[in-house]
């Protein structure tokens, strides 16, 4: 498959240091379920060489990709390394991205892989491939550990507790019961089966019931179309809960059937619509995984890990729940990419 690329010259890194970024770190490498603890980390200054990276996403359909592609594209410039980037447009093409990333480091085009897998499985037997010649760096999906040099993520077992716990909170075990319609996402990719852990082992104290599951690709029109039906199904749901596009598509929905002030809208992670939709009191709240800031430690990541310096081969930001009462305070800073920012496949 022919890769189509958007040029972007880099810039000079600079040389004051960059500020430190708080993340979590995990004990044991590529194991979420081992001790983890916030550090002050110091990301580098600048590469000691022009270093050349391919990442591979699953899609820049939403926001939240294209806010770790605009982290990747800013780290790339400021240390002074080479860039590519392909997108498989979707949860369902496994096959798309494992073309898409055999071409991408075929022939010694590439001294590192940094992925987003579309599936937690399904790209290993590639992986190993690539991994006897480059390291490979996983990057906010999670992924099986074969063939894997470093992971930059969060839990996404704590992302889902997280919006869980929120609804423990307002409805608390004894109080009304209220009914949940849950879109967790596309079955089999690296991060549903984890979000959906947390969200439900959350609820288990609450009187929160979840009485209907959607699954799905998180397009817009497919979350449209699942909402759609869930509201048939189960036209006395209380809350909509999922993915951003979920609740982006829910907000919309809502106000067209007259339900805004009927059906209460969550989302488990963060993007620009759900920032708006939180400043405009239509989503009520939603942890933020800060996407940019892992598409800066990504690179980082990859750079150490070329050049011996890497010190947490397993790091993430700290998980923050937003919502209207700090939106103000946490806002879009390290979490989304500027409003004008467009897709960038190369950075040189």
């Amino acid at each position: 498959m022919g890769l189509a690329f958007l040029a972007l010259s880099a810039q000079p890194a600079p040389s004051a240091e960059p500020p430190e970024w708080q993340l979590e770190v995990w004990s044991t490498p590529l194991d979420f379920q081992s001790p983890s603890e916030v550090i002050a980390y110091r990301p580098l200054t600048k590469a000691a060489k022009k270093w050349r990276i391919c990442a591979s996403y699953p899609h820049l359909k939403d926001s939240y990709w294209l806010s770790v592609n605009y982290g990747m594209v800013q780290e790339a410039k400021r240390l002074g390394i080479s860039l590519r980037v392909v997108e498989a447009g979707g949860y369902p093409n496994l096959a798309r991205q494992i073309e898409q990333i055999k071409a991408c480091t075929a022939g010694g085009q590439a001294d590192v892989l940094v992925v987003g897998t579309v599936s937690f499985e399904g790209l290993t037997p590639t992986i190993l491939e690539i991994a006897e010649h480059i390291p490979v760096v996983a990057v906010v999906n999670d992924i099986a550990d074969p063939g894997i040099s470093a992971k930059t993520g969060v839990s996404w077992v704590t992302m889902g507790r997280r919006i869980g716990e929120y609804l423990a909170r307002v409805h608390p075990r004894g109080s009304a019961p209220v009914k949940v319609a849950w879109f967790p996402g596309p079955e089999g990719s690296g991060w549903v089966p984890f979000v959906e852990q947390g969200f439900r082992s959350a609820l288990a104290d609450s009187a929160a019931e979840i009485v209907i599951t959607k699954y799905g690709d998180t397009g817009k029109e497919i979350q449209h179309i699942l909402i759609e039906e869930a509201l048939e199904e189960r036209p006395d749901v209380d809350y909509i809960v999922g993915s951003a596009v979920t609740a982006e598509a829910a907000v919309s929905i809502l106000r067209a059937r007259g339900l805004s002030d009927q059906v209460k809208v969550l989302a488990d992670y963060f993007t620009h619509s759900v920032y708006r939709g939180i400043k405009r009191g239509r989503v009520l709240a939603a942890p933020t995984d800060f996407p940019v800031l892992q598409g800066r430690l990504g690179i980082d990541q990859a750079v150490r890990l070329l050049e011996g310096t890497l010190t947490a081969p397993h790091a993430g930001p700290v998980i923050e729940l937003v919502e209207l009462d700090n939106v103000n305070v946490l806002g879009p800073e390290e979490s989304l990419a500027p409003a004008l920012f467009k897709p960038t496949f190369v950075v040189e």
